[in-house]
């Protein structure tokens, strides 16, 4: 997006458009200043079977699968609102999977692990969806709120509004399915930069479920 297309589009978005995204902004700078302050302040590396190395594994999977929507839609939406929300989401859990990445180097981890969301076993049930190491990855990855292959192809095939409503819905069940794992991470982990960056991602995927939804409405989206 170049400096005039931003402008352009932050002239023509509603005042709570403006409200949220500086407050997402705030949010943006507060995950890049503790990056660099809080990160490694724990006593403990955390291990290969920590929350903190399941969390850093698994986010990295559902954020992929963000990334590729939002750049999907980015380059089709005739929509204003839709191509900043998908240009916002695109970038910054781009950055936030690279950090993720990074943890896993530093702990000296290896990228892949256990079965997905396994590592929540421990969390409180109202902080997850109760996965086990018996699942199988597609209920995992259902419970993640991950597009199935058939959704995805489905939103690429639409056009116009159509489309539009198709990412939003997505979207959304995929931002819940983050929650719980965010949640499951601040319940059991330990690491001061990991608990940030998963109140982090509560904080602000909660707030673009809001927004989403009001578009939602704006577009009458059955």
């Amino acid at each position: 997006m170049t400096a005039a297309s931003g402008a352009q589009a932050a002239r023509t978005l509603p005042p709570w458009w403006a409200v949220l995204l500086v407050a997402l902004a705030v949010i943006g700078v507060a995950f890049a200043v503790g990056r660099f302050t809080t990160f490694g302040a724990a006593s403990a590396t955390p291990g290969t079977d920590s929350p903190e190395a399941g969390f850093a594994r698994d986010m990295q999977v559902h954020h992929g699968q963000a990334i590729e929507l939002a750049m999907d839609i980015y380059r089709t939406t005739d929509s204003d609102d839709i191509r900043v929300l998908a240009y916002d989401i695109a970038t910054s859990q781009s950055a936030q999977r690279g950090e993720l990445y990074d943890w896993l180097v530093k702990w000296n981890l290896p990228q892949a692990g256990g079965p997905l969301m396994s590592w929540m076993a421990d969390a409180d049930t109202s902080h997850h969806h109760g996965t086990d190491a018996a699942a199988s990855e597609d209920d995992a990855m259902a419970q993640m709120g991950m597009a199935s292959a058939d959704e995805v192809a489905a939103m690429r095939a639409a056009t116009g509004t159509a489309a539009d409503c198709q990412f939003l819905g997505l979207m959304i069940r995929h931002h819940r399915g983050a929650l719980p794992m965010a949640q499951a991470l601040l319940h059991l982990g330990s690491d001061p930069r990991a608990l940030q960056v998963a109140q982090g991602v509560v904080d602000t995927q909660s707030a673009e479920i809001d927004l989403m939804t009001s578009l939602q409405q704006q577009l009458s989206c059955g």
